[in-house]
């Protein structure tokens, strides 16, 4: 087994230790059950995955209106809070530690999601291109219904009572989703935000709305137990603006007065799902210099890749997505140098265990060839 490993050494995470700096990626799967609740099979699908240093749950809608695609979890109702307090429970029983990752969708949802067959709203009234998930199959997006001002700090109170639920449920902290073209990436670009009021306009103003909801999470969790998630490079969800660098230099040096629990970053060679070539662009290795706290990122890393870039003292931790969905004991895997299960798109998204809770684990293969 292998013991030099810096992906299997423990590291302080606030006022926890986490075993390995192996993350569970946030990953969409779109299996939770009737009313978005999560159920038996989400329980069992995180509790194989207990093994990481930490998991960051799927995107979990705030609010009805977050929700943007089919059969996602949320953590709005009593029976959506029992239902994680059953799988935190869970990965709590094999000595895991898992963060619950706080969404909203913003203009990446379409009326037939909404409630009352309302339109989503968004910082301006600009419709992305492209197709949104429904229960009926891909429609077309439609242009969102650009908030008022002072409709504002009610998506903050989403926040702050999601935060609230998440305590309710048992989990060990939240992360703030502020990325992959969803609201708060939203707010951020200047190619979606078109406003003329105080969230609109100059950096500081795109910005503003991410530190609003920063602040009102840590009230509830304390700082040391928030994580906030970025994608500087990424278009997904036609993300654009003209100046990223400024943008997301100026975001991460505000985010550095929360002594955040971590900050996560998902490097430029992601685009959704879809590996790039390229990994020019703002990542970790970007902004290290300017972060002083503990540093994620996630990016199609491999073992090998994985431990280059804490080696080189880039990030703290990796998180790993697609690897994890095929090998539920990855850790233990990369301890071994063992040949890791290959993971299959096609169930990605949708459907039942197959490709979700029946991948196998490295000793029932090894009974199996033994």
């Amino acid at each position: 087994m292998e013991t030099n490993l810096k992906l299997l050494q423990p590291i302080s995470l606030g006022s926890y230790t986490l075993k390995n700096r192996i993350v569970m990626a946030p990953l969409t799967r779109n299996r939770a059950g009737a009313g978005n609740v999560p159920h038996a099979m989400n329980v069992t699908y995180y509790q194989q995955r207990a093994s990481a240093g930490l998991i960051i749950t799927e995107a979990t809608q705030i609010s009805p209106q977050g929700m943007g695609y089919p059969n996602t979890p949320g953590i709005h109702s009593p029976e959506q809070v029992a239902g994680w307090q059953r799988i935190t429970e869970a990965v709590h029983a094999q000595d895991g530690r898992i963060f619950l990752q706080l969404w909203h969708v913003g203009r990446i949802s379409h009326p037939s999601l909404q409630p009352n067959q309302a339109l989503p709203v968004a910082p301006s009234a600009i419709a992305p291109d492209g197709m949104a998930a429904t229960y009926e199959g891909e429609k077309p997006f439609v242009t969102p219904r650009e908030l008022e001002t002072e409709e504002i700090s009610g998506i903050v109170e989403q926040y702050r009572q999601a935060a609230e639920n998440a305590v309710a449920a048992g989990f060990d902290g939240v992360e703030i989703h502020s990325a992959n073209g969803y609201l708060l990436d939203q707010f951020l670009h200047d190619g979606s935000n078109q406003r003329t009021d105080q969230y609109g306009g100059s950096i500081e103003n795109r910005v503003r709305l991410l530190m609003e909801v920063t602040e009102a999470v840590t009230r509830v969790w304390g700082s040391e137990r928030v994580g906030v998630r970025l994608s500087p490079s990424s278009s997904f969800g036609n993300m654009s603006d003209s100046d990223p660098t400024a943008l997301f230099s100026y975001a991460i040096a505000q985010l550095n007065r929360f002594g955040l629990a971590y900050l996560h970053l998902v490097e430029p060679r992601i685009a959704g799902n879809v590996t790039l070539e390229t990994n020019e662009g703002l990542g970790a290795k970007y902004f290290r210099p300017l972060y002083t706290g503990i540093l994620i990122t996630a990016g199609a890393y491999t073992r090998e890749t994985g431990e280059a870039v804490l080696r080189a003292n880039e990030a703290d931790l990796v998180a790993y997505g697609r690897l994890f969905i095929a090998n539920p004991d990855l850790p233990k895997r990369f301890a071994l140098n063992a040949p890791l299960n290959p993971y299959d798109r096609n169930t990605f998204y949708g459907g039942d265990q197959g490709g979700y809770i029946d991948y196998p684990f490295l000793e029932n293969q090894q009974l199996k060839t033994a």
